[in-house]
């Protein structure tokens, strides 16, 4: 975070500061709206993975857990779905790793949605793609990551499937578990309801981006592919620091200006944006987690 806006002139502190402050109402609302519906969404979607397993856990709980794992994320990188697991483990005691297991099944399936909307993009702004990564990208790190993870991955299953190591043969229980989590994604009576939910909620993901859009003037007539090629590109950048803090203006002001516009405007967007889920995540996601406590500690 310091090291984004220590890049910035003062005056271009200030004109994104004013930006902020004068930002719509409306729009900041209906974001934050998509937001909820979306985090609902998910909640309820849960349930159809979670039922093959012989659980039925109540909405408030599954959203519950879902906003604690927002929580979470915002802190330390990636503990959001550990925590997703022990809460609902808890709440209606489903096994740890079954619960995990259906957690790992459901971003199986987002990542699908993630590529679907990343190959449109493509699709939608190929020339300019094209043109870039004839002149500038280099595959061969990348082929050589490829390459290691690959064989680091084969070596390890090798280990895990034969050891007999006790720690080992912990692990693989725990893995095992988790797998059959994972498979419950194929044996969902409601399948189609899964697929519906899946779209509302990354409709809703795009639709608040999008929205947002409509508070800095600069990106008012952005096309409907460089919308998807931001939201592609801010997705990715939520993953790799706690829930994108600091990195997620950078990026948009990256990929905005790549696109033509101001990187001015598209960091303005980025913290905008941010700062408003971030605030709600950790809102909603901080009184849920009070409430968790306060029942396991009576419950106990």
């Amino acid at each position: 975070m310091w090291y984004s806006l220590s890049d910035m002139t003062p005056q271009e502190r200030a004109d994104m500061w004013e930006a902020i402050k004068n930002a719509n109402p409306l729009w900041l609302g209906i974001s934050l709206i998509f937001g909820l519906l979306s985090h609902l969404s998910r909640a309820y979607r849960w349930k159809f993975m979670l039922e093959p397993l012989g659980y039925k856990p109540s909405l408030w709980n599954n959203f519950s857990a879902v906003m604690i794992a927002y929580f979470a994320n915002t802190f330390i990188v990636r503990t959001g779905e550990v925590l997703r697991g022990v809460v609902i483990s808890k709440s209606e005691k489903i096994p740890f790793d079954k619960a995990f297991g259906s957690i790992i099944s459901e971003r199986i399936a987002d990542l699908v949605m993630l590529i679907l909307i990343m190959s449109t993009a493509v699709v939608l702004q190929s020339s300019e793609l094209i043109e870039y990564f004839k002149t500038r990208a280099n595959p061969i790190p990348s082929i050589i990551a490829l390459t290691v993870l690959l064989v680091g991955g084969i070596i390890g299953l090798r280990i895990l499937k034969y050891s007999s190591h006790p720690f080992i043969v912990k692990v693989r229980n725990f893995g095992l578990g988790v797998f059959e989590g994972v498979r419950s994604i194929l044996h969902m009576k409601k399948n189609m309801a899964f697929i519906f939910h899946t779209l509302f909620i990354w409709g809703m993901y795009i639709g608040m981006f999008w929205i947002m859009t409509f508070t800095v003037p600069g990106l008012a007539d952005v096309s409907l592919g460089v919308i998807l090629a931001a939201f592609v590109i801010g997705a990715f950048s939520m993953t790799a620091t706690n829930a994108g803090m600091g990195l997620y203006p950078l990026a948009m002001a990256g990929v905005f200006s790549f696109f033509g516009f101001l990187g001015t405007d598209g960091e303005t967007f980025g913290w905008i944006i941010w700062g408003s889920q971030t605030v709600f995540n950790v809102l909603i996601g901080g009184i849920c987690y009070l409430v968790f406590a306060l029942r396991t500690k009576v419950a106990s």
